[in-house]
């Protein structure tokens, strides 16, 4: 099963850095899109920003500019590298990748991980 696992969460202070990775572990026929949602205390879940198979990102307008992401498809990770950090980014932040785990699947799923938490102290 695909099971992605984050890393790379952490405390930092505002103005500060942090790159996020999300490696799947267990087996997979072919991963489509990955990306990454955050869910803020007290908050529903939201998305961040998203990439796809050919390389194509999409960002929340809360990130743009200020996030990257991008895709090692040789080692089926995914990273978020995130800039300008600032109090608002506090959040739990969950990767998930698209994905068939067997090639009889009809269509891909989502498969998301347990989490890492970011916080951003002011």
């Amino acid at each position: 099963q695909v099971t992605p696992v984050e890393s790379g969460g952490g405390l930092v202070q505002a103005g500060g850095s942090l790159t996020l990775s999300c490696a799947t572990s267990g087996g997979y026929y072919s991963i489509d899109a990955m990306g990454w949602h955050r869910q803020p205390p007290g908050k529903q879940r939201e998305f961040v920003a998203s990439i796809t198979t050919g390389g194509t990102p999409d960002y929340a307008d809360s990130v743009k500019g200020r996030f990257t992401i991008s895709r090692d498809d040789v080692a089926n990770t995914v990273y978020l590298q995130m800039h300008s950090l600032k109090p608002d980014d506090t959040a739990v932040y969950y990767c998930y990748i698209h994905a068939k785990a067997a090639f009889w699947d009809r269509a891909p799923t989502d498969y998301w991980g347990q989490g890492t938490r970011v916080t951003v102290s002011s």
